[in-house]
């Protein structure tokens, strides 16, 4: 009796031993295939890794090329500062490609043709605003010789003492016209481009109206001449 409970209890411990192996045999598998997917996981990002940086360093190098192109074909449609821009960020990405080493000189030469011309533009520019600055200040003082001496003899005419002296104005005056009936056009304003003139009169009529109304409020606004220096038109603008 002894001997068939002890067969018994020896065949369920051998039972039991084999169940306990084959756990463990499929925990080791188990751990296994969680290492190689781990692994295999592993080595997969590491490789999607390298090829997102591979298309961005061939995406950085077609940028770099495009740049580089568009600076040296530029015909002034760029502006300098931006050309320098680019060409400085090219640069800075120190890219290991022969096409982009080769047409770094390239734009590089470029550039410093375009700030040449940039400069010389500058300079041109510069004479020409002085020229004009010039001319301008001449012109006044042109107009100014010839205007003074007529301004001051209207001012005479209205503010004669007595007829007599402002008939005798009226006389002088009226030799620096070619004619007595030389028209006088007086600007009353001026909005924009449109100009409004009053109604127009002669020299001669214009100065008897300062004779009787003693008084100028008139500036001279432009003279024509004719070939012998004289006064052609006279336009006048109302001093408000």
């Amino acid at each position: 009796m002894n001997w068939e409970k002890f067969k018994s209890k020896s065949v369920s411990q051998r039972k039991n031993l084999k169940s306990l192996l084959f756990v463990n045999k499929l925990l080791i598998i188990a751990i296994a295939g969680v290492f190689t997917l781990g692994t295999t996981s592993c080595s997969s990002q590491k490789k999607l890794a390298k090829k997102h940086a591979k298309e961005a360093r061939l995406a950085q190098i077609e940028q770099a090329k495009a740049d580089l192109h568009e600076i040296i074909n530029d015909d002034g449609y760029i502006a300098l500062d931006v050309k320098e821009q680019k060409l400085q960020k090219v640069k800075d990405l120190n890219l290991d490609d022969k096409e982009i080493k080769a047409l770094i000189p390239k734009a590089e030469e470029k550039l410093a043709r375009d700030r040449a011309a940039y400069q010389k533009k500058l300079e041109e520019d510069r004479q020409r605003a002085e020229a004009e600055r010039l001319e301008k200040e001449r012109l006044e003082k042109e107009k100014t010789t010839k205007t003074v001496p007529l301004q001051q003899a209207l001012i005479d005419i209205a503010n004669a003492p007595n007829l007599r002296e402002a008939n005798e104005r009226i006389a002088e005056t009226l030799k620096l016209f070619e004619s007595p009936n030389v028209t006088v056009l007086i600007l009353i304003n001026v909005e924009g481009d449109s100009r409004d003139y009053d109604r127009p009169t002669t020299i001669q009529k214009y100065l008897e109206l300062l004779k009787d109304q003693k008084r100028y409020n008139n500036d001279i606004e432009n003279i024509r001449y004719n070939a012998a220096g004289k006064i052609t038109e006279l336009e006048l603008k109302t001093r408000y």
